[in-house]
């Protein structure tokens, strides 16, 4: 079967994020206020071959433990899809 995974990778919120507040920053220079927070992340789409949904969550488990995550600096969650 195949499937796709959306992941979406952030900052913890109780990090700080320098490129969030950068952009917060520099929001207010072109005239955008009232911004409460701004926090920067990575969203990254997989799409996979796995034998059924439960292997196919352990791929993408396993992918963002493992490579697309910093599990000391950051979260992730990430949505499911089977496509056939």
């Amino acid at each position: 079967m195949r499937f796709k995974a959306e992941i979406k990778v952030m900052p913890l919120k109780e990090l700080l994020d320098p490129q969030g507040k950068t952009v917060s920053k520099n929001l207010k220079n072109l005239n955008i206020t009232q911004v409460e927070d701004v926090r920067i992340g990575k969203n990254i789409e997989m799409t996979f071959e796995a034998n059924d949904e439960t292997q196919a969550n352990e791929k993408v488990e396993a992918a963002c433990k493992k490579l697309l995550s910093n599990m000391v600096m950051e979260s992730y969650e990430y949505r499911l899809e089977t496509l056939s």
